[in-house]
């Protein structure tokens, strides 16, 4: 055994050697650090370090739901976020670590394996999706043509039927949607493919204010750096609070952010091409109390009623209404947070004639009345 591995064994983290640029390297042995199988080029098996060390005989600091080792499996594509991998696979590696003793085994898949390129240029050895045996299946999010080649979509597809739990990170919703995994469920993505995700499937409903969503045994997370709330939340179901927490702080993140915080405002969901539009937006946004017609809005716009409406519904997907009511709940919600007043006065004050109409408004919105959220946001 070399010196480098032995170091590594020592600390019962592997690092992996890939023959790549010396940057690329770098950064892969890093990644490769941070999982439980190793799949090295021209080997005939897949290798199964320790996560936490010889612990066989250490404290539980944490007593577990199950006594089961969890295996969660990482399905990466041509083109993946390093980030989406990253976050989340560290996060159950420190769970490991806190608890001291393995709770999680990690395995990054793809689906014939071998060497997978991300993209940022990353290099990651993968194993074999046929060799899987899994409890969870988390789908890394990247490149969305990859999304729907049919033989990626029939491997997750075929990788579902045999776990107890399907997750996705960022645009891994996709490939999950594209399996028909998702329909008649609710889901989240990044925010700036909701319009795209919508219009392709319009059997899942998209809850595109959300950190995470989890429907069932179905768990799909926002863009980027929400997989780690969504792997907080994961650790949180298995193993009770207290590790989520020790997890969290180990990572220097906040603890998981609740499923129902805004990812960003209504002003950037619309994203108005033009600034004629989103000056009409920045106007409503000014008089919210006020009686916000459509021939009220195309004067600010100086426009037509008629030419308004087209033009708003072509540059933001909306129609003025509905646009008017998103930016109306978000007003109420921050004002929710942020301060004592009773649901009532918050609703005249955003432009809502009555508390029933705001109420129904936030069901629509965030699946959840104002009183509810308000006790959520302030958790």
């Amino acid at each position: 055994m070399s010196n480098k591995m032995a170091n590594a064994t020592k600390t019962g983290f592997p690092i992996a050697f890939v023959p790549v640029d010396q940057t690329t390297a770098v950064i892969a042995s890093w990644v490769a650090s941070n999982t439980s199988t190793i799949w090295s080029p021209g080997a005939s098996a897949i290798t199964t370090f320790s996560l936490v060390g010889d612990n066989a005989g250490a404290k539980d600091n944490y007593p577990s739901k199950s006594v089961m080792v969890h295996t969660i499996g990482f399905f990466l594509q041509t083109g993946y976020q390093l980030l989406d991998l990253a976050g989340p696979l560290d996060a159950f590696q420190a769970a490991n670590v806190a608890a001291a003793r393995t709770l999680y085994r990690t395995d990054v898949l793809s689906r014939r394996g071998g060497r997978v390129v991300g993209s940022g240029g990353v290099v990651i050895t993968t194993a074999p999706s046929h060799e899987a045996l899994l409890g969870t299946l988390m789908v890394i999010g990247g490149d969305l043509a990859r999304m729907r080649c049919p033989d990626e979509v029939a491997t997750v597809r075929r990788l579902a039927k045999n776990v107890s739990r399907l997750a996705s990170v960022c645009t891994g919703a996709f490939l999950l949607a594209e399996a028909g995994l998702l329909d008649g469920r609710r889901a989240t993505t990044h925010w700036s493919c909701v319009r795209a995700f919508r219009q392709r499937y319009p059997a899942v409903t998209v809850e595109a204010d959300r950190i995470f969503v989890a429907d069932g045994s179905v768990w799909t997370s926002a863009g980027i750096t929400a997989g780690i709330d969504l792997a907080l939340a994961l650790i949180e179901a298995d193993h009770g609070v207290d590790l989520a927490r020790t997890v969290a702080r180990e990572l220097v993140v906040y603890h998981r952010r609740p499923g129902g915080q805004s990812q960003f405002s209504a002003m950037s969901e619309l994203e108005p091409a033009s600034d004629r539009m989103r000056q009409v937006l920045s106007f409503a946004r000014e008089h919210l109390a006020d009686s916000l017609t459509v021939e009220r809005l195309a004067e600010a716009a100086r426009l037509s009623p008629r030419q308004f409406g087209r033009a708003f519904l072509r540059e933001t997907g909306e129609t003025p209404a509905k646009a008017i009511e998103r930016l109306r709940v978000e007003a109420a919600r921050l004002r929710l947070r942020s301060s004592s007043e009773p649901v009532e006065v918050v609703a005249r004050a955003v432009g809502f004639n009555d508390p029933e109409r705001m109420r129904r408004a936030f069901v629509k919105r965030y699946g959840q009345p104002p009183q509810a959220l308000r006790r959520v946001d302030r958790l």
